[in-house]
Formats: C-alpha cells, structure tokens, sequence
C-alpha cells in the first residue's frame, strides 16, 4: 500500500460496516485465508469485493488471489504519524 500506508504503520479500524470502491480495508482472499491484508477496494465481485494495493508493481491483490471478504474499513493511520487514508 506504499506510498499510502507504510510497514509498521498502526490503523484504526472499524469492523463490519459500508464498504465503497477506493475504501482501505483489512481483508482475506477465499482463496488464502490465512492470509490478512490492508488493501484498497476496487468494485464488487461475486459476493465479494475485488481489492487492490495501491503500488501496481506489486501483484500480491486480486490480480493474483482473486475475491476477497471485507473484515473492517480503515479510519485513520495513528502511529507513526497520523494521517487520514484518501
């Protein structure tokens, strides 16, 4: 999610709730659910929703893993510099 968000950034996140396309959100792809990402959301898709990172160098979304299950929407970014997510 460079330049948006970086490693070791700490979110607030709100579970559950309305998702739009160019939200960030915390997912899991059906197709890995060990697997927890921050990525931005795209469109819905088969009762999912298509999300990608905001680097498009980096295939590691739906480019490669397909639908994902929202769990919650990021609010804020709150260390280690606070910073709404547009």
């Amino acid at each position: 999610m460079v330049p948006a968000l970086r490693s070791g950034d700490a979110l607030l996140v709100r579970r559950g709730g309305r998702v739009r396309p160019g939200d960030v959100v915390v997912a899991r792809f059906r197709t890995r659910p060990d697997l927890l990402v921050v990525k931005r959301v795209i469109r819905e898709q088969d009762g999912g929703w298509w999300i990608q990172g905001d680097n498009q160098l980096i295939e590691d979304d739906s480019r490669k893993y397909g639908v994902a299950d929202v769990i919650g929407r990021v609010l804020i970014r709150y260390y280690p510099r606070v910073g709404r997510l547009g």
